[in-house]
């Protein structure tokens, strides 16, 4: 048995050779340096996009939160219970108060703190729900597609319920695309248990069988295909497999590639968390360990470790730290984002207004210390005059400097 090693960036490739085999070609093993997804070189316009959406999904689950609730108001201590399901730490009301745009707090006559959503705020709420209806049709286009894509046409609401927000989705999604598309989804349960019930697509519609590579290769007149970067691999780019009309038993590179694309393409904000697509691991027939395929491809998809989440984005679909085209959604979206950055820059405002105060208010403590030492040590040189001269000489000196120093420092300060 002989082994050979090349080396190609962080990839190890080791071609072993078994003299007692049938077949003369040698079995290609793939070895990492590192499994960290963290290898991957950090892009600053990428993470900035990510660092600015932090704020903004913590809030955007307050606010559901809020919504949630007949009467739109929560208290205070609920919402602390909560803090660590949102990834925080701290105070929930210093939270709130950071944001003093978006919502209110109150305290009830029990001294219970509450808090609900500022009125602006209730009008973007009203504003993103108008939106939501207006691209309706387009959001069950991209439910259909996510169906046609799996393996038996049909998704488990549970966890296309990770996914919703990603996609623009409401939390009546269910109920609505079924009832208003009849015609293209139905709600099928094989098993009766509730967290067994599932969506299916009722027809397959070949005009939506188009992903976003093939038709932007329709639009430049080529054929559709990835290029990857890596030495070692295929550099003229990897032979496009749609993942409309791949066999799903095939697990081949080409397949799950074009498959996570897609994925990521009908999406708002063209990322997802890598660990929510695994849970499409059987679904989509991606392979147990994303991250390894991901990181093959930095030309396509950026994978980072932002908040020790790790996220997968679709690079074409940036330019900077901006999204090339932004669904109507995104852009009422982006509006609570500003809402939030008023607010945020108000409360700093007040923050840095107190500290000032808070410092004038030491000076003048100082001052009036400084003052009442000038008056005393006035006081001491009359006191002095009755002292013979010989004995209190040198408590004179040291009077009238320090007389003089705290005369000149506050004519200074006071003029």
């Amino acid at each position: 048995m002989g082994i050979k090693i090349l080396r190609s960036n962080s990839v190890l490739f080791c071609q072993r050779y078994f003299p007692t085999s049938t077949s003369p070609n040698p079995v290609n093993l793939l070895f990492f340096h590192s499994l960290s997804l963290c290898s991957m070189k950090k892009d600053p316009d990428l993470e900035r996009a990510l660092s600015r959406n932090r704020r903004w999904i913590v809030n955007n689950q307050i606010k559901h939160i809020l919504l949630r609730t007949p009467t739109h108001t929560a208290t205070v201590k609920s919402l602390q219970k909560r803090f660590k399901t949102l990834d925080l730490q701290g105070n929930a009301l210093n939270w709130l108060r950071k944001y003093p745009c978006c919502f209110d707090t109150f305290t009830d006559a029990d001294g219970e703190v509450f808090f609900r959503l500022t009125k602006r705020m209730e009008a973007l709420v009203e504003e993103e729900d108008g939106v939501r209806e207006a691209e309706e049709e387009n959001m069950s286009r991209r439910l259909a597609k996510l169906l046609m894509m799996s393996r038996h046409q049909r998704l488990n609401v549970v966890k296309l319920n990770e996914l919703k927000r990603s996609l623009g989705f409401g939390d009546d999604y269910v109920l609505r695309f079924v009832t208003k598309y009849p015609d293209m989804f139905r709600i099928v349960n094989h098993c009766g248990r509730r967290n067994s019930m599932e969506i299916e697509l009722c027809k397959w519609d070949d005009e939506l069988a188009v992903s976003a590579i093939e038709a932007k290769a329709a639009d430049k007149g080529t054929s559709p295909e990835f290029h990857c970067s890596y030495k070692g691999f295929n550099e003229e780019g990897l032979p496009y497999v749609s993942p409309y009309y791949a066999n799903h038993q095939l697990n081949s590179e080409q397949k799950i590639v074009g498959t996570v694309h897609e994925l990521l393409s009908i999406t708002l904000w063209k990322k997802a968390s890598i660990l929510k697509l695994g849970h499409f691991r059987r679904e989509f027939g991606l392979p147990e360990r994303l991250n390894l395929v991901l990181l093959r491809h930095p030309n396509t998809f950026y994978v980072s470790n932002k908040y020790k989440i790790y996220t997968v984005v679709l690079r074409e679909d940036y330019i900077g730290s901006e999204l090339a085209y932004k669904d109507p959604i995104v852009v009422v979206k982006e509006k609570f984002g500003e809402l939030m950055q008023e607010g945020l820059h108000e409360y700093n405002r007040r923050r840095c207004q107190l500290n000032l105060d808070k410092k004038k208010k030491k000076l003048e403590i100082v001052v009036k210390r400084g003052k009442k030492a000038v008056e005393d040590d006035d006081d001491s040189d009359e006191e002095a005059a009755a002292v013979p001269e010989c004995i209190n000489n040198n408590a004179l000196k040291a009077a009238e400097e320090r007389r003089r120093f705290y005369k000149t420092l506050f004519d200074d300060i006071f003029p």
